[in-house]
């Protein structure tokens, strides 16, 4: 067996956050599961944010292909290319000091064969400093992770609801066949993944995968017993104004925040109020 020994037994989760103090690895992922120390983790796009993520302590930093949606403005993430990625992951992998960054990898660049995956993989890695790459699928891409594995490449997975077959599962939907998501999150693991992405689940069926699993699980709508948690940035704060899943516990509004801000400017200039004296060169 390649991956983590299984550990079959529910331990207690600790408050306790993972050290603050040092950058965050792959293995202090694993142990954080063994001492029952849950995981942070949110998506991040840009420098700006991944600095503020970063400070706030942020465990795990996701350079999401779900910027398709979220920042280009597309339906779903079917259309963002490797370089988009790797353009974005350079300015999230640049801002992090502490967080652990890993980059999403996008459709067709680790299904076609697994000398691309590989390849795909590595320039990753290489080209914006991050420090693992994700994939979806459970059992069909295990070859593929088996040899980014054996290249010294670290891969989370990712199982349940899987964005990039969207179009194949009928839409954005729960779910429910628990011998085939069990099956998938074995596989992976066994693959060498050191962590597993669980999105989209019943949370009973989200606590068996967990329980199944010796690496972590970070789920996304896949309830409160995955040894970790993950949302979409733009949900959190407010941003996202058409779609709202219902896992998302919205932190902040900065929609409106932004949007009377601009609403402020806009009146200040067109009543002559700005620039006033404070803002002008002598």
């Amino acid at each position: 067996m390649r991956g983590p020994v299984q550990m079959m037994v529910t331990r207690p989760m600790s408050r306790q956050p993972l050290d603050m103090d040092h950058r965050v690895t792959v293995p202090d992922l694993v142990a954080a599961k063994r001492a029952g120390r849950r995981i942070t983790m949110l998506t991040a796009y840009d420098h700006p944010t991944a600095l503020l993520l970063d400070e706030a302590g942020i465990d795990c930093l996701l350079v999401g292909d779900s910027l398709g949606m979220v920042v280009q403005g597309q339906p779903d993430a079917l259309g963002v290319t490797l370089d988009q990625m790797i353009y974005h992951g350079r300015m999230v992998a640049r801002a992090a000091k502490r967080a652990l960054v890993i980059v999403d990898m996008p459709f067709l660049s680790y299904q076609v064969n697994d000398d691309e995956a590989v390849r795909n993989a590595g320039r990753i890695l290489q080209e914006t400093g991050a420090h693992a790459v994700k994939l979806e699928g459970g059992r069909r891409n295990v070859g593929a992770i088996r040899r980014m594995v054996d290249a010294g490449i670290p891969v989370m997975g990712h199982v349940g609801l899987t964005p990039q077959s969207v179009r194949r599962l009928g839409g954005f939907k729960v779910q429910r066949d628990a011998d085939g998501l069990l099956a998938d999150a074995k596989a992976v693991e066994e693959a060498g993944v050191f962590g597993v992405v669980v999105e989209c689940v019943p949370a009973e069926l989200g606590k068996r995968v967990t329980q199944a699993l010796g690496v972590p699980t970070i789920g996304i709508g896949a309830g409160p017993a995955c040894d970790g948690q993950v949302l979409v940035i733009n949900d959190l704060l407010g941003l996202e104004q058409t779609v709202k899943p219902k896992f998302v516990k919205q932190q902040a509004d900065l929609a409106g925040v932004i949007r009377a801000a601009a609403q402020r400017y806009a009146n200040e200039v067109r009543e002559g109020a700005y620039p006033g004296p404070d803002h002008v060169f002598s």
